[in-house]
């Protein structure tokens, strides 16, 4: 208990105390009885509801015991003492509601306080499980490459986002970013499926991004997992100091591609559909070709959905950011997106910046 504490929690006892002394100190002529309404007042501020009316009821004697002293009881004087008794009694009933209204806010503020320990607590571990499951940040050859997780601050519980970046055997780099439907274990148990399996589809079909989400669609149809599933799947070989960025998009927000030269631009196409709806569905590829110094970022929808917008105002939101950011390290870039959100997003966000080099 901190000293002003202490002293808050005695005031009561000194304020009685002192006005007894100084009524017997002034003389019977003249009466403080009607200052005992501040005890339990006082009480009420920082004591339990329990003191507060001993405390009253204390007042309530001294004041009785200092009226005979003073000779408040005779004819003309008897009416006021009456008076001032009652009004220490109301004081007293004031005081112990007023403290029984501070004890229930103090409750309210304590549990509150818990209660958000509580989620933090919780938010850090989706964080860290989540993580473990993705793994290590992916790093590949021939491109510069950040990651980043961000989990919904309502959820506090793991999720289905996701990021991937791996070699194929003959040096082609795959690049993943996804997101499975769901805020529980059973989204994050598909994600870290979905995951696998993507890899290991890309791996054994050595195909286009197309074919290996026609090919993980189909997969999941087979093995029965009934869920839903955004992803981008982009595959960059890099040739003569350029790179050919190839990509297949089923359902997800597009990726932002800044080049070197300043001019960023979503590489949004025809939507088409996400997993685990029509397997079997037409999927296409789109390629575009990259210089030294171009970045391309995939993100989740947690990063640019905002609650009554929208999602061309988050995307065009994004873009912006990315166009003024887009010049820095791929570290800065992510860290400054999330910065921009306030550390508190809805949905989870996972976001993924890979760059061509400048130099070899």
């Amino acid at each position: 208990m901190t000293r002003s504490r202490r002293l808050q929690r005695a005031m009561p006892a000194t304020v009685l105390l002192s006005i007894v002394l100084a009524d017997l100190l002034i003389g019977r002529n003249q009466s403080l009885i009607g200052l005992q309404t501040m005890p339990p007042l006082l009480a009420a501020t920082a004591l339990g509801r329990r003191a507060t009316v001993g405390y009253g009821a204390l007042a309530l004697v001294a004041a009785a015991l200092i009226g005979g002293y003073d000779h408040q009881y005779i004819d003309a004087k008897v009416a006021a003492q009456s008076i001032r008794l009652v009004g220490i009694v109301l004081a007293t009933v004031l005081a112990a509601g007023a403290c029984t209204l501070r004890l229930r806010r103090e409750a309210r503020l304590a549990e509150l306080r818990t209660q958000a320990t509580a989620n933090q607590v919780a938010l850090q571990t989706a964080e860290a499980l989540q993580l473990c499951l993705l793994g290590s940040a992916p790093q590949v050859a021939a491109l510069d490459t950040a990651v980043r997780y961000l989990p919904a601050s309502r959820h506090a519980q793991v999720g289905g986002d996701w990021y991937d970046a791996f070699a194929l055997a003959d040096g082609t780099t795959v690049l993943a970013i996804g997101d499975v439907a769901g805020h529980d274990a059973q989204a994050a148990a598909t994600m870290a499926q979905v995951r696998g399996m993507l890899r290991a589809v890309a791996q054994s079909t050595a195909g286009s991004p197309a074919t290996v989400l026609t090919t993980l669609d189909q997969v999941l149809t087979d093995l029965e997992l009934h869920t839903l599933v955004t992803v981008v799947v982009a595959t960059v070989e890099v040739r003569d100091g350029s790179a050919v960025l190839c990509w297949s998009n089923a359902g997800h927000p597009p990726p932002v591609l800044a080049r070197a030269d300043g001019s960023t631009q979503l590489l949004a196409r025809t939507p088409e559909r996400l997993l685990g709806v029509a397997p079997g569905a037409h999927r296409t590829d789109h390629q575009v070709l990259l210089q030294p110094g171009d970045l391309l970022l995939g993100y989740t929808d947690g990063l640019v959905e905002r609650r009554g917008a929208p999602l061309d105002d988050g995307l065009a939101w994004l873009v912006g950011e990315v166009a003024t950011l887009g010049r820095r390290p791929l570290d800065q870039l992510c860290d400054q997106l999330l910065a921009q959100l306030g550390g508190r997003v809805d949905d989870d966000v996972a976001l993924l910046a890979v760059q061509l080099p400048t130099h070899p």
